[in-house]
């Protein structure tokens, strides 16, 4: 870790990966700094019941500053006195970023490039969350940091493809430490409704039509969120002068193989919609974690059926108390 005595900056800290990270900082008895504008992507009061508890948590070693990435003033504030920078923000989601493009490259790369700007201190160590979106429709598997990224398939690819970028570029300049991590679909509970796990187990529970793209044979590797938070930590201590991790659980699943596990855990069967396969998605994605092994120490350490029972568990739990639709 950086210096414990000054605070570490998670841009996006109210959401789902960054609230789970700020909690196990003040668990550690870290000192944290959340940036979020609770961007009403999804009900932002989802976000404020993350703050809310994190404030709980923290006490005086936690601050929330509301604010937007593309805010001068704001990413000034935000950064001054931090020890290091984890960035979060960013708009996500493949097929909205299909939608609105300029949005999403204004938030995104602007809003990174802003932030970055504000840093006037060679020793504060950056972290990227970086997506495995970057890597498109590669067909060569797993998937590799020193694979060409240079053909991604949606706008949300590009954007997080072009922080990767200034990232570089603000090392090279600056001499900062940076670290991008390339996250592979990270699920959990506090996990953004629109997502699949969360939408899919929303419809099971239900009993409404659940939207099942293709023919069920589409994989993806899903990493839990402890895992990702984890991940995260390592990059944090020892940093690296600059790097680029893969993040993932390192095996796949297909759809239909995980809409099976979600009807086990929650104790009903799925009602499937079966639709075409949508525009921007990609067959499989598969991490090669051998680099963040070897340099981080890094280790997936919840398997998926694991992890959807977790989920499951949160979520029958957050149904009930009303918490969740």
């Amino acid at each position: 870790m950086p210096d414990p005595s000054l605070p570490v900056l998670i841009t996006g800290g109210a959401g789902f990966i960054g609230s789970h990270l700020a909690e196990r900082l003040l668990r550690a008895g870290a000192r944290v700094r959340v940036l979020d504008n609770l961007d009403p992507f999804y009900d932002p009061e989802l976000k404020r019941r993350n703050l809310a508890e994190l404030a709980e948590l923290g006490g005086g070693r936690f601050t929330w500053i509301e604010g937007d990435l593309r805010d001068a003033a704001a990413c000034r504030t935000a950064v001054a006195g931090c020890g290091a920078v984890v960035h979060l923000a960013a708009l996500a989601g493949v097929r909205p970023s299909i939608q609105d493009p300029v949005r999403y490259m204004d938030v995104n790369v602007t809003g990174t490039q802003m932030l970055l700007q504000q840093i006037d201190r060679r020793e504060v160590v950056f972290v990227f969350g970086g997506s495995s979106s970057v890597y498109g429709g590669n067909t060569k598997v797993p998937f590799a940091e020193s694979d060409n990224v240079d053909h991604p398939v949606s706008p949300y690819a590009a954007s997080k493809k072009a922080g990767e970028v200034l990232c570089h570029a603000f090392h090279h300049l600056r001499g900062n430490p940076v670290v991008c991590l390339r996250f592979f679909t990270v699920y959990g509970p506090r996990q953004r409704p629109e997502m699949a796990i969360h939408q899919f187990a929303r419809h099971i529970t239900d009993g409404t039509p659940l939207p099942f793209f293709g023919d069920g044979g589409s994989r993806r590797d899903y990493t839990y969120v402890d895992d990702i938070v984890a991940g995260i930590l390592l990059a944090l201590a020892p940093p690296k002068g600059w790097a680029i991790y893969n993040l993932g659980g390192s095996a796949t699943t297909s759809l239909a193989e995980l809409v099976a596990l979600l009807e086990q855990h929650l104790g009903r069967r799925a009602v499937l919609q079966r639709l075409p396969d949508q525009p921007g998605d990609v067959p499989i994605t598969y991490a090669d974690t051998g680099l963040a092994q070897r340099e981080l120490g890094y280790r997936s350490a919840v398997p998926l059926a694991v992890g959807i029972e977790r989920f499951c568990s949160w979520y029958s739990a957050q149904k009930r108390a009303g918490r969740v639709r």
